[in-house]
């Protein structure tokens, strides 16, 4: 049990590496959660930094969810039960997301998590999570809206799990798809009003630190 807990809080340690909130304050010498649309993720980063900034930090936080998961099989040397093998690495990767949102280290005040969700995807469902890649890239150069390129993608994501998986998904996999479904739209909703009322500003990268969202 205590291998089981210190796993747990490594990994929501590893989410807490605010990556935006570093690359701004030793790089830019600003904190990029006072500018734009004030939220500590690469997307943001991407617009008021540019991006040489930008690309770093979404492939970062991306990586502190795949790490999290990753790091979960030398923690569960006690557990035998796949479901419980599989519950675990799922705590990971979601303790990890927690830490990106909530981090430690910069004041509990970070990001969406929907990076850190991505990474913590594809070690969990490489396939699905490619395939919902794709399909980001594909809404995003369509329509250059990024809150509608995430909150379509989670939305489809348990039918890309159920459709792309190269077997039967899990039942815990399955759950923890049908939750990323509900949570991304949850943490995009004022994202969301704006998309309903056509506010919602296309993305751009480029250096405006004093552009609102």
């Amino acid at each position: 049990m205590i291998y089981l807990i210190t796993g747990i809080i490594l990994a929501y340690l590893i989410g807490s590496i605010s990556t935006a909130v570093w690359v701004g304050r030793v790089f830019y010498k600003i904190d990029i959660r006072e500018h734009g649309s004030k939220n500590a993720g690469a997307t943001n980063v991407l617009r008021i930094l540019g991006a040489k900034a930008g690309i770093p930090v979404l492939l970062f936080d991306a990586f502190k969810g795949w790490l999290a998961v990753w790091l979960s099989q030398y923690f569960i040397a006690d557990l035998i039960n796949p479901i419980s093998i599989e519950g675990y690495r799922i705590g990971m990767g979601c303790a990890a997301v927690v830490g990106h949102i909530f981090p430690i280290f910069t004041g509990f005040k970070g990001g969406k998590g929907v990076a850190t969700i991505l990474g913590a995807s594809l070690a969990l469902y490489p396939i699905p999570s490619l395939v919902t890649i794709a399909l980001f890239i594909v809404i995003m150069l369509s329509s250059r809206i990024v809150s509608l390129a995430s909150v379509s993608c989670s939305v489809f994501f348990p039918l890309t799990v159920q459709i792309f998986s190269p077997t039967a998904p899990d039942w815990p996999l399955m759950i923890l798809s049908i939750i990323i479904a509900v949570f991304i739209p949850l943490t995009h909703q004022k994202n969301i009003l704006r998309l309903l009322k056509g506010e919602e500003k296309k993305f751009t990268i480029g250096s405006s630190r004093k552009k609102p969202e």
